[in-house]
């Protein structure tokens, strides 16, 4: 098993056990029990995990409720998402040049798009975004390539963001994992994610987030955009009042 396979897995056993023993993965993966302890980290250096006495936790900054792994998250909130992903398609017209950055939501717009047969040009680095758009000729799609990042399922790094150097969008869909209002800050937890969703969000017209009301309330590690940055908040239900004057204040639209 390859180093980044082993990473994956431990995030994996963390997001299902909330904790995780040096002891038991040492025997789990057949290696050294230094061997774990300097997966773990490495991968806290990375703020994926807390390090405790003999194993590791979650780290403060991760909800209990989310993980940035696309394989767990994909799956979850399946109807919240196609709310969200519904209400964004609306903002879109034939012959627009669209972004679709690693969002598990981007993944129900891309059906949308499908659905609605718009025809457009969409650029992504998300492996399950290019497997949406192999069942129509509707939609030319434009692959980004880069390292391989296996919990994003998707590309990522310097190589991307050379090939995303000359393209201008007219509108951008970005995921989040968190927004603080009151910071003014729009979070992601990998930071090579959080380069990649800035350099997109500064070559757009218009770039609006897609995500889901209680994600307010969360927190990450990585800050990627302002709200001055975005158009808009496309949301699956209403808003508390503090949150719409906040984001008033911005001049920040509520989808």
């Amino acid at each position: 098993m390859f180093v980044e396979e082993r990473h994956q897995e431990i995030l994996r056993l963390l997001n299902e056990n909330e904790k995780v023993k040096v002891k038991e993965l040492s025997k789990r993966f057949e290696v050294t029990e230094d061997c774990i302890r300097k997966d773990l980290a490495s991968m806290e250096a990375k703020n994926l995990l807390k390090r405790t006495y003999g194993g590791a936790v979650l780290p403060d900054t991760l909800h209990p409720g989310h993980t940035n792994i696309v394989s767990i998250r994909k799956d979850k909130n399946i109807k919240e998402k196609r709310m969200i992903a519904k209400k964004a398609a609306e903002l879109i017209h034939d012959g627009d040049m669209i972004f679709l950055d690693t969002s598990t939501t981007n993944i129900e717009l891309a059906r949308e798009i499908i659905e609605r047969r718009l025809e457009v040009t969409v650029v992504s680095c998300m492996l399950d975004i290019a497997e949406v758009f192999t069942a129509t000729k509707n939609v030319k799609f434009i692959l980004l390539g880069g390292e391989f990042n296996r919990s994003q399922n998707g590309f990522l790094g310097e190589l991307v963001l050379q090939m995303m150097e000359n393209f201008r969008f007219d509108i951008s869909f970005m995921g989040v994992v968190g927004a603080n209002l009151y910071d003014n800050a729009i979070m992601t937890y990998v930071p090579e994610d959080g380069i990649m969703k800035h350099n997109a969000v500064k070559k757009s017209s218009k770039c609006y987030l897609m995500m889901e009301s209680h994600k307010f309330d969360f927190k990450a590690n990585y800050v990627y955009a302002t709200f001055d940055d975005v158009d808009g908040v496309i949301c699956e239900d209403g808003l508390s009042k503090e949150i719409q004057d906040k984001l008033e204040t911005y001049q920040t639209k509520i989808i």
